[in-house]
């Protein structure tokens, strides 16, 4: 960063997981290695391989819509909105009409409405009748209803847009939203990403790819990141929302700060479209870029929130890329996946582990890698194995790839005087 360029810090939180609604739910049941994994119940799964996922079961809709309105908003961006409003409300900041200008939203969307998609369809094709289609069908399906909804509901008119690339989109909106602070077009801006794809053909799609696991005997032990006998990953819901300030203007209003965002890396594998490049040059790339944009040194960095996907590939490639970056130092980095309780969260990955990344450096406590019984002798790294660990977090990355070959790393430093 340079020395022209604003600081850019972290004064909101909001969160839709597997694990809870709430930083305080999300938190509680990281730090005790709880799984939010279980039997499908949104569908009937009896004809499908896999039978679990990441459900948000206590997500309540009727809590921040109207009930008229909540037919109008697919699931993946009512969690948007929910994890926004949170995020607000923690912040305490207020757009009105003098600061609208300079407050925007960026929030990644992997698939969108895959929900409304499936149900318009399958509507259409049964009654061949356009009649029967809402006229929400659109604007429910399409991904960038998730910031419009949120810029819609707190008056922003800065820059509004959701990036897609796969599995890296919750990172992209967060680096992309902290480029625009820290080049000085904006004051503050709500970042994040979302997903709800825990349906018939969300499920299906990735299970004939045989990329999920099909341990559904077991669920709460599917998603195991690193673990010897991983099978697959676990595909999750929810929304992960971050404010994103300038250090100016959060200083300004005396806001409690959880974080400083400090570094964005983004890249391409320019390899394959769902296989990562050979040994993950693009993503050990990935992890220089943030740390070179952040001015980072690499032993400077304690911890990092993997991809972590727990599939075969992903994990051993991600290990050996942290080695090419940190070297000696890889073996002292405390490694997490909190895949390992929430699942996969598609483009909604990045913004829930941004939220979780901010608590981490605010309270010094790593989350868990649960499920961790085998080593698995390419992955051999200190991944924090099932039960959480207090020490000290002067920095961490966040990593996320998606298919594609993209790639996100995103670099923050606690923040001192922080909560």
């Amino acid at each position: 960063m340079s020395p022209s360029e604003c600081r850019v810090v972290v004064s909101g939180l909001g969160i839709v997981s597997p694990v809870g609604v709430g930083t305080a739910a999300n938190w509680d049941a990281l730090t005790a290695g709880r799984s939010g994994i279980g039997p499908i119940t949104c569908f009937d799964t009896s004809e499908h391989p896999v039978q679990i996922a990441g459900e948000v079961g206590d997500f309540d809709p009727a809590d921040f819509f109207e009930k008229k309105e909540i037919k109008k908003v697919d699931r993946f961006a009512q969690m948007t909105v929910a994890a926004a409003q949170m995020a607000m409300d923690d912040s305490g900041f207020e757009v009105s009409d003098e600061n609208a200008d300079r407050v925007g939203v960026v929030i990644g969307v992997g698939l969108g409405g895959i929900n409304t998609l499936e149900e318009v369809t399958a509507t259409y094709h049964r009654t061949n009748s356009l009649k029967r289609v809402s006229p929400f069908f659109i604007p429910r399906l399409i991904g960038n209803m998730a910031p419009g909804l949120v810029a819609i509901r707190f008056g922003c008119r800065g820059p509004n847009y959701a990036p897609a690339s796969a599995c890296a989109s919750g990172g992209h909106g967060i680096g992309e939203a902290y480029r625009l602070i820290a080049a000085g077009r904006q004051d503050m801006v709500i970042a994040g990403g979302a997903e709800a794809a825990v349906t018939p053909l969300g499920i299906g799609g990735f299970a004939v790819m045989r990329a999920l696991s099909t341990r559904n005997d077991e669920p709460e032990r599917a998603s195991r990141p690193f673990e010897k006998h991983r099978d697959g990953f676990v595909m999750g819901e929810g929304a992960g929302v971050v404010i994103l300030e300038s250090l100016d203007s959060a200083r300004a209003r005396g806001a409690k700060i959880y974080a400083e965002l400090v570094g964005y890396g983004a890249n391409a594998d320019a390899y394959h479209i769902t296989s990562p490049a050979p040994e993950h040059r693009g993503a050990a790339d990935c992890m220089r870029q943030a740390m070179q944009d952040a001015g980072m040194s690499p032993d400077e960095v304690d911890h990092i929130n993997a991809h972590g996907t727990s599939t075969p590939y992903n994990d051993v490639n991600e290990t050996i890329a942290i080695k090419h970056v940190f070297g000696g130092h890889a073996e002292s980095l405390a490694v997490s996946s909190t895949k390992s309780m929430t699942g996969h969260l598609l483009g909604g990955a990045g913004g829930i582990e941004a939220v979780y990344i901010a608590l981490t450096l605010a309270n010094q406590v790593v989350p868990p890698t649960i499920n961790y019984d085998e080593p698995d002798p390419e992955c051999d790294l200190d991944y924090v194995p099932n039960q959480a660990r207090a020490q000290r977090v002067r920095a961490a990355l966040s990593n996320s790839f998606g298919f594609g070959g993209t790639n996100v790393c995103l670099a923050f430093r606690a923040f001192e005087g922080g909560v």
